[in-house]
């Protein structure tokens, strides 16, 4: 297939587009800058210039694609304070690519999260969380956005959502548990909200990549996918894997306290989320394969 990818060049784009290229499809990869550009052009991909705000020209490539992997998110702005905008200019970009599909039966797949699917204590399954309102703000707004991908298999697209834990972990991440790591070599502690029974779910970048080729090549419309190897890591587990590596305490927090310490990501390292992804593997067979968590940690690999 001739696959555009929007975010080829980020964390997860990075390592799908080899992923895809390995498998013999050709990949169209999106790319903001000249350096991302030359990155993809190296890896063996055409470089697009261009933005998830271009949508004429993501109407257009869209269009000339035999399937869109959507990977893009204004991270950037959303951690700036501006999470609305950056789920403004996601939902103008699914409509974009969703419109140029639609009647085509190609794949478009979309990049979605778990956070706040579920009651504390409760499993998120591949089943849950699709009664969302479209105008829902916060973590939630994306899985919304998420929906409206899906929304696209009614108008002739083969239209998948690909959950993903808020940890993605690997040697270079410079995502939510570098930051964890950042802030507890500044400060001297690693910290956990209370007893640190809450927990995370997680996957190795590796199982990432593989899942979206799997999704690409025979996800049926209309399927919500957990991209979870670890259905839920202890909190606890983790702050005391960072500090042994770093030679510091682990200290409990309260969650006013994590705030202060963690900024932004102080209301999300107490969250106790356990996302399964037991219809995934069956449907798709896949099979985690990568580092744990824990691993990744203990390797160094954020310090």
């Amino acid at each position: 297939m001739r696959v555009l990818v929007t975010g080829a060049s980020g964390w997860i784009g990075s390592a799908v587009v080899p992923e895809l290229l390995a498998a013999g499809h050709e990949v169209v990869g999106l790319a903001r800058s000249s350096a991302s550009a030359e990155r993809l052009e190296e890896a063996g991909a055409t470089a697009l210039h261009g933005g998830i705000d271009d949508l004429h020209l993501l109407t257009e490539a869209s269009r000339e694609s035999d399937g869109v992997l959507h990977l893009a998110f204004k991270h950037e702005l959303a951690f700036s304070g501006d999470f609305a905008g950056a789920i403004a200019a996601d939902r103008a970009a699914i409509d974009a690519i969703g419109e140029a599909l639609a009647g085509s039966d190609r794949p478009f797949l979309n990049a979605s999260g778990v956070i706040g699917l579920a009651e504390e204590g409760e499993t998120v399954t591949e089943q849950r969380g699709h009664e969302v309102d479209p105008g829902q703000t916060g973590a939630r707004a994306r899985v919304a956005n998420g929906e409206r991908v899906l929304a696209y298999a009614g108008r002739g697209v083969r239209a998948a959502v690909v959950r993903l834990p808020p940890t993605v972990h690997g040697e270079g991440d410079n995502g939510f548990m570098a930051a964890i790591v950042g802030a507890a070599r500044a400060q001297g502690a690693s910290v956990y909200v209370g007893d640190g029974a809450n927990r995370w779910p997680a996957a190795h970048r590796s199982d990432v990549a593989r899942l979206y080729r799997l999704a690409l090549e025979g996800a049926p419309a209309g399927t919500t996918l957990h991209a979870v190897a670890e259905e839920g890591v202890r909190f606890r587990d983790v702050a005391e894997a960072i500090g042994r590596r770093l030679g510091v305490p682990a200290v409990s927090v309260t969650p006013e306290e994590a705030g202060e310490r963690l900024g932004f990501l102080g209301e999300f390292v107490g969250v106790d989320t356990v996302v399964a992804s037991t219809a995934t593997r069956e449907l798709l067979r896949w099979r985690p394969q990568g580092p744990t968590l824990l691993d990744d940690l203990e390797a160094g690999n954020y310090a």
